[in-house]
């Protein structure tokens, strides 16, 4: 009898994805990407495991040397009770000491903003945030990257 091979799950499949923020990657152009955990509360995670997050005003922003993503709407926990938290409030990003550096760094360039590209869970069962450090597209930019898009799709059909 043989005994089968034991396999690690691919990253991909132990993620489980809560919100993606599309209208970035088309207002930006995305030069690096950082993961970072989030510092949440109790029922906002309840809310995210039903997948309920907007990301489309969401920002980061350094305030001192913390990393705080700003804008992120997560509705209030139709469960909860005085316990609830705020659906606009800001919370915090975890990153290493160096990343942080790096990031703040970066930050400081002008042009340059971090904006949140995605949420989800972790294979951990922990909420984690990939963050993007993106230069804002102008609009003859924005009509070049569709331009490439539709050409790329037009390209697969044929």
């Amino acid at each position: 009898m043989q005994k089968s091979a034991d396999k690690k799950p691919t990253k991909a499949a132990t993620e489980t994805l809560v919100g993606e923020n599309k209208k970035a990657r088309f207002h930006y152009e995305i030069l690096e990407r950082y993961e970072a955990g989030l510092s949440l509360k109790g029922t906002e995670v309840k809310v995210l495991r039903q997948g309920q997050i907007s990301l489309d005003e969401a920002y980061a922003r350094f305030d001192g040397e913390e990393l705080w993503l700003l804008g992120a709407t997560i509705p209030e926990y139709s469960h909860g009770n005085l316990q609830n938290h705020e659906p606009k409030r800001k919370r915090k990003c975890l990153l290493h000491a160096r990343e942080l550096k790096k990031l703040k760094a970066k930050a400081q360039i002008k042009g340059l903003t971090i904006v949140p590209l995605r949420v989800y869970f972790g294979g951990r069962g922990f909420a984690k945030v990939t963050l993007g450090v993106g230069k804002g597209r102008k609009l003859h930019d924005k009509r070049e990257h569709l331009k490439d898009k539709e050409a790329k799709r037009e390209i697969r059909n044929a």
